[in-house]
């Protein structure tokens, strides 16, 4: 079943055809353009101007719904919920939670998860900042169109949500697909972008959980439906109580793995997830690296958290990103799976103020940006040097044969 919202005065989607046949003009995902009329409605109708006395662009004009859901998130230590807020952007509806005063600190969760990953951390932080916490498009309670779902889309997705709530710039946290949209959002936009904290990361290197090369084949579009019947999560639960048993490193994320299968209930929802997927990795692992662009973060104050047991992205992933960074700083979890602040909150929460009390927003300046865009930085250091064996081995092993 479709999560599209029906609006009114807007047309659905099987209307649209008939509009663009009258030749109404549109603006953006089949949408009529702002001021002008709707099927039924006399072109020289009144139409009410966007603009109120002060001459800016009224909320309802930008396209911003101003919804409050009656959904919350509940902190599973203090029991404290955080209330799920609705926009909607560019037609699209768009879940988030929103707490606390301050700088902006910008929440990212990964792939198959949404905005509750962060529960534990988002009372803590407001405290001194004011969290953001999406469902990027095609999760959670956002909605899940035909659209694209690229880590470029997500980085501008992340920008005009921080837009639409009044934020220029913000400090990123983002893990795993998270920490991909995280790390294009400081290339896209390095004037919006305050510090990086990149959590078990993902568009590093190939490596990945031979699960999600899988799931990303073509083939597997066969395979997802059959995911919820009944037999298949029995099976699925024995799979993941083995895996804890044995010692795999994927048993140290089994029920956050598992709830990523149970999150995809209906065809709409494994599309959504599937595009999302494919986006990042294919058939041979990873098909994006943020290696050959961290140079230009070497004014960014940069994090990174890893798990010493993760089994989606291999822990080497963050020694290879540290050496590209030299500025960065590097904190390992021992015992960790692919999600450290789930393993150890308070130590990532710890973790994590200690960076952001110690660090100062990066200061954007256009001239160092394309000095380093032009000469790729002073010189290449000896980490610098591993990445680009790093680079030169993943090129080669991608080119066809």
């Amino acid at each position: 079943m479709s999560s599209t919202r029906a609006v009114a005065g807007e047309p659905t989607r099987k209307q649209r055809g008939s509009y663009e046949d009258d030749g109404y003009p549109y603006a953006g995902e089949g949408r009529p353009v702002k001021g002008l009329p709707v099927k039924g409605q006399s072109k020289q109708a009144k139409v009410a101007s966007p603009e109120v006395e002060d001459g800016s662009i009224t909320d309802l004009e930008k396209g911003i719904d101003l919804e409050e859901g009656t959904e919350f998130e509940t902190d599973p230590v203090t029991g404290r919920q955080f209330r799920i807020h609705y926009r909607t952007i560019h037609g699209y509806r768009r879940a988030f939670i929103k707490e606390g005063s301050g700088p902006a600190l910008l929440l990212i969760h990964g792939i198959g998860n949404d905005a509750g990953s962060w529960r534990s951390l988002i009372g803590p932080l407001s405290e001194n900042y004011t969290v953001i916490a999406p469902d990027l498009l095609g999760h959670g309670r956002s909605e899940k169109p035909r659209a694209d779902y690229s880590v470029a889309a997500y980085a501008c997705g992340m920008r005009d949500l921080l837009s639409v709530l009044g934020f220029d710039r913000a400090t990123v946290v983002g893990h795993s697909l998270g920490g991909g949209v995280g790390a294009q959002f400081s290339y896209q936009f390095p004037d919006k972008c305050e510090r990086l904290v990149l959590v078990a990361s993902g568009g590093i290197s190939r490596d990945v959980s031979p699960l999600l090369q899988i799931a990303a084949a073509p083939t597997s579009d066969l395979v997802l439906p059959f995911m919820v019947k009944p037999v298949v999560k029995f099976g699925a639960a024995l799979a993941s109580s083995f895996l804890k048993l044995s010692g795999h490193k994927l048993g140290r994320d089994a029920d956050e793995l598992q709830a990523v299968a149970n999150s995809l209930p209906d065809a709409t929802a494994r599309r959504a997830f599937l595009r999302t997927l494919r986006s990042v990795v294919d058939w041979r692992g990873q098909v994006v690296t943020m290696l050959d662009r961290s140079y230009l973060a070497r004014s960014l104050p940069t994090l990174i958290i890893w798990g010493t047991h993760d089994g989606v992205i291999p822990t080497r992933h963050a020694y290879l990103l540290h050496a590209a960074m030299p500025g960065s700083k590097l904190e390992i979890f021992e015992g960790a799976g692919h999600f450290p602040h789930h393993w150890d909150p308070d130590r990532f929460l710890t973790v994590l103020t200690e960076f952001l009390n110690s660090t100062e927003p990066s200061p954007f300046k256009q001239t160092e940006w394309r000095r380093l865009l032009e000469y790729g930085g002073p010189g290449v250091s000896e980490g610098e040097a591993i990445i680009l064996d790093s680079l030169a081995d993943e090129r080669a092993a991608r080119s066809p044969s």
